[in-house]
Parts: structure tokens; sequence; C-alpha cells
């Protein structure tokens, strides 16, 4: 089994002892219960870790941890972004605790016209501060040293910019003529997809974003609900693309 991840404000030098406390050591130490000789991954969630040691559990909420040289993992490529229409009650949390697993590196939430779900004011800023909290602790989880990052809330018209700069852009929806399993990919740069709301992209924003670039794709027969598409377009591109070669 790889060894747990926990997440540290910065990571600099090498080779020297790191006390790991707060709320990540309390985890450690009385939830995981790490004890002297097990391995730890330490990260900042921006691609820089470090393998650990513990060396003494102390009290409830300090980890002492012999740390081996900083590393810097590079992004990897092609980069994929996830325009991620806001989805009812819980479900937003849902998306993107399994596109972090599957390994995408951007997630966008988009407040599209179809929308039921609509962030404003205080809301909006605790529903995408669930969303950020969502993608760090899925990345630990799953074992990753660099977190996707998660964007403010965007407009159609945000969206649109977005996908004119891709390299490969594309919306799932059920008009569309191709198969995003046959479609030609880029082997680096930039791939963006999005993911509409249950209600559907509405024709204005499709013919949007037609213009931005990005065609409309199929995924296979059936209809996948806005909190599961974009992990199972994501799964299909990471194999394609070679990132899970």
């Amino acid at each position: 089994m790889t060894a747990p991840v926990f997440v540290v404000d910065r990571l600099d030098g090498a080779g020297r002892e790191f006390v790991l406390d707060g709320p990540e050591g309390r985890h450690a130490v009385s939830v995981k219960r790490l004890r002297s000789g097990e391995d730890v991954v330490l990260t900042d969630g921006f691609g820089r870790w470090a393998e650990g040691v513990v060396k003494a559990a102390e009290g409830k909420d300090r980890l002492v941890v012999e740390l081996a040289p900083v590393r810097q993992e590079p992004v990897e490529q092609p980069r994929i972004t996830v325009v991620q229409a806001l989805p009812k009650g819980d479900r937003g949390e849902l998306a993107v605790e399994t596109m972090t697993e599957t390994g995408v590196d951007a997630i966008v939430p988009w407040a599209a016209s179809r929308c039921i779900t609509q962030w404003k004011g205080d809301r909006g800023l605790k529903a995408l501060a669930k969303w950020r909290a969502t993608a760090r602790e899925a990345g630990k989880q799953s074992r990753r040293v660099r977190f996707p990052e998660v964007a403010d809330a965007a407009t159609s018209k945000q969206v649109a910019a977005l996908l004119a700069k891709a390299d490969f852009a594309a919306v799932l929806h059920e008009s569309g003529e191709e198969r995003l399993a046959t479609a030609e990919l880029p082997t680096e740069g930039e791939i963006v997809l999005v993911v509409g709301p249950e209600g559907g992209v509405s024709p204005e924003e499709l013919a949007l974003f037609a213009e931005a670039g990005a065609k409309p794709y199929v995924l296979g027969r059936t209809v996948l609900r806005t909190s599961t598409a974009g992990t199972a377009a994501a799964a299909l591109l990471l194999g394609r693309t070679g990132r899970w070669s």
C-alpha cells in the first residue's frame, strides 16, 4: 500500500526533520495512528513533495518526520480541464471528488443558464469553499501531490473565452455527431471539456461555445448525469492520451 499523503503549507529543504502539526498532524497521529518507522508523503498540493519516515508521534497532533529530498512533479500533458455546470445538492462535491481521483487537472464551476443551483453571495462562497476542500481531501486520498485547481465560478462568456484558448475543446452533448472516443486529440497543451447541467446546455450556449471552437461530442449510447459525465469523459481521455499508459 502506498504511503498516506499529508498537506503542508510549505515544503523546503531535504534530509531534515519536519514537524507535522495542526489538523494534519492530528489526523496523522489520532486518526491514522501513525507510529515510528512508518512511511508518509508530504506535499504542498502544487507538485512539490517529499517522502518521509516517522521518527516519533508526540501527543495527539504532532508527528516528527525525517524527510528525503524534495521533488517536483511536472505538469502532465495534455492538461485536462473540466467545466462543470453546477449540480443540485451535494452532487457537485461528488463530481469534484471523482474527477480529482481520476486525475483531472482543473475544474471550473459553471453557472449555466439551466442550472437549478445558483451560487450567489455568501452561499456561493461557501459552495466554492466546499468544492475546493473536496478537491484537497480527494487529492490526499488518491495519493496525488498536485491537486486540481478549482477556479472561481464562471459565466458562459468566460467559459467561451477558456474554450477559445484550448488545443482541444468539446461539449459533452447528445446532439454531437462524433464520439469523444474517436476524436483527434493533442499530445500536449490544454484539453477543455464542458459538462452541462441536468437541464442540458441551451441552444444559445451551444452556439456561443461553437463560435469559440468547441464541438459537441457524445460518450456513448447512454446519457450520463452531470455529476458523473466529467469523470467518465476524463477517464476516456486519460487512457487515449497515454497518461494512464
